[in-house]
């Protein structure tokens, strides 16, 4: 059990500074870089925007525990989407591998999190 609770809190950190806190950061301190990301891609400059309050309450929803499983379920997926979409633009758009592989990289730590949530989650309801 408390080797299931270190390896599920050590990738939802890497997530948690991932998707959550440098986004925000850039958002907080270099505002200009927002939207240096997406901008390449085609994508508006509002789309940035959205997508790092979505990345934010995401990361958010899956690291506090008295939020509701189902919500922590959403926010795994919404980040899942947001991945899986960064490879796919990347892949269409600019064709850069290290772009490409960047977020499949995040995601298979993302699936870390989530497998470990939930064996965490079915430990506890059997006792």
């Amino acid at each position: 059990m408390k080797k299931n609770k270190i390896i599920f809190w050590i990738a939802t950190i890497i997530i948690v500074l991932w998707e959550g806190v440098m986004p925000l950061s850039t958002v907080l301190f270099m505002p200009d870089y927002v939207t240096a990301g997406t901008k390449p891609l085609g994508y508006p400059d509002y789309f940035a925007y959205a997508l790092i309050i979505c990345k934010v309450l995401g990361c958010v929803a899956i690291v506090f525990p008295k939020i509701p499983s189902r919500l922590k379920e959403w926010a795994y997926a919404g980040l899942t989407f947001s991945l899986i979409f960064a490879f796919i633009s990347h892949a269409c758009v600019d064709k850069n591998i290290a772009y490409m592989l960047m977020p499949l990289v995040v995601l298979a730590i993302l699936m870390v999190s989530y497998v470990y949530h939930r064996k965490i989650n079915l430990n506890r309801h059997e006792k």
